[in-house]
């Protein structure tokens, strides 16, 4: 694989700050937006006001316990612009979440958010290996989910060639990854093992392609699926994170050069991670729920916001902003079977370790009488025989039963049997009544 570092003089000032320089400009910001909030928006002050909190009563970040979270029931509790800081005539664009659990949340920004965004992927694109004047082949979908547009924009503003393909017409995104050559490719990782697959199944080699780097995110990924990847396509394979909430892609990203967790950029977002049942704070190096306050956002400040993002907070390498630790669960897709919490990573993980299957599968949850049950219907690789594959599962739902502590039945289908994602991929299909 190439080198693909920036060179220190790329640099955004901030990326090479010191660490009481950075943590200044962060308590600066930080007791700015909190005022900012509370001064324009209606639901801030109810609840700074409902537990006896004020903004100024936070001189320091660790006074933020104090303070309230917000939920996404908040923001749907405020559907569709009650969260707004700003009259809506300065709203520029609305983006919102997909709702399909209730009503959507609507995210707003102004111009300078845009613009703000806009850098924060530009810095985040250039981090994972992307240079001014490659080509940047944008997979992610367009529309009201915030991935395609914050890369197409990050990916302009570092003066790179976009090519807004967008998510779906697998054949499609072969040949012009074949014909427009791109270096750079920005889509969710599962997606990317359908664009791999079309690619072999046309006769196009992965690692004869002009990838270079892949920027994968809006779903939870494990170190044995970058292993996969990189090994497939002969490319550099690295994390981004974001959320609508919050913002979008480019909260987060690893850094090319080291890959060893997610530098956040903590000039724009103060993270905290809590304990998920007490909401206690914890210290760095512990592991619980991500909890992000936004520091610089005009149209919709966020004050600790709960993510649901499972991870924990770890000194800076690359960059002085601390890092999260690969994201590989979440506090809403755990599934508790016979009451044992099981995550998909955990399975995907054992998956990617058995060379006779692939890792197309999903996690069917069922009840029978009483008891819950978990299936797993995974692929056969394309060069495994059935009985290979049959092998293969009996080893799988062995090693999950010991290293999970769960008993599961996977189920072998063939290559192109399980639901292929356009975006993110949909792991768990939850067929108990009642849920």
């Amino acid at each position: 694989m190439q080198d693909r570092a920036p060179r220190p003089e790329e640099l955004d000032p901030v990326e090479r700050s010191g660490v009481d320089e950075l943590r200044a400009l962060q308590r600066d910001r930080l007791r700015h937006s909190l005022r900012y909030a509370y001064d324009h928006v209606p639901h801030y002050r109810r609840a700074f006001d409902a537990v006896g909190a004020h903004p100024d009563d936070v001189r320091d970040p660790a006074d933020l316990a104090g303070v309230p979270f917000t939920t996404k029931a908040d923001l749907r509790d405020n559907y569709p612009f009650d969260m707004f800081a700003v009259p809506r005539e300065r709203i520029a664009r609305l983006h919102a979440s997909s709702g399909t659990t209730g009503r959507p949340t609507v995210v707003g920004y102004t111009r300078a958010d845009l613009d703000t965004w806009a850098v924060l992927m530009a810095r985040s694109i250039r981090a994972a290996g992307g240079r001014r004047g490659d080509r940047v082949h944008v997979a992610y979908g367009y529309g009201l989910f915030t991935g395609g547009l914050g890369a197409h924009y990050g990916a302009e503003e570092l003066g790179c060639t976009v090519i807004p393909v967008s998510g779906g017409m697998t054949e499609r995104q072969v040949m012009l990854i074949r014909d427009l050559a791109p270096e750079v490719i920005m889509v969710t990782p599962s997606y990317m093992l359908a664009i791999v697959d079309e690619m072999e199944r046309q006769g196009v080699d992965p690692r004869a392609t002009s990838l270079r780097v892949g920027v994968f995110g809006a779903e939870p990924w494990t170190e044995d699926m970058r292993r996969e990847l990189e090994q497939r396509l002969d490319m550099h394979a690295v994390d981004i994170y974001g959320l609508s909430e919050v913002m979008g892609p480019g909260v987060a990203v690893e850094c090319v050069e080291t890959k060893d967790g997610l530098h956040l950029w903590e000039d724009h977002f103060y993270p905290e991670i809590i304990d998920p049942v007490t909401g206690a704070v914890l210290p760095d190096g512990e592991r619980g729920e991500l909890v992000l306050t936004s520091l610089t956002r005009e149209a919709m400040p966020v004050i600790r916001y709960r993510t649901r993002d499972l991870t924990r907070l770890l000194p800076g390498t690359a960059r002085p902003m601390r890092r999260i630790e690969k994201i590989t669960g979440r506090t809403d897709d755990m599934m508790i079977v016979r009451g044992v919490n099981v995550f998909p990573t955990q399975i995907e993980e054992l998956i990617l370790r058995t060379p006779a299957l692939s890792p197309h599968f999903q996690c069917v949850l069922e009840r029978q009488g009483r008891l819950d049950t978990l299936t797993v219907p995974v692929e056969r690789r394309p060069d495994a025989t059935v009985e290979e594959a049959e092998r293969a599962a009996a080893t799988l739902a062995e090693q999950v039963k010991n290293t999970i502590g769960v008993s599961v039945t996977v189920w072998v289908v063939e290559p192109d049997g399980v639901e292929r994602s356009l975006g993110k991929m949909r792991r768990i299909v939850d067929r108990r009544e009642g849920r």
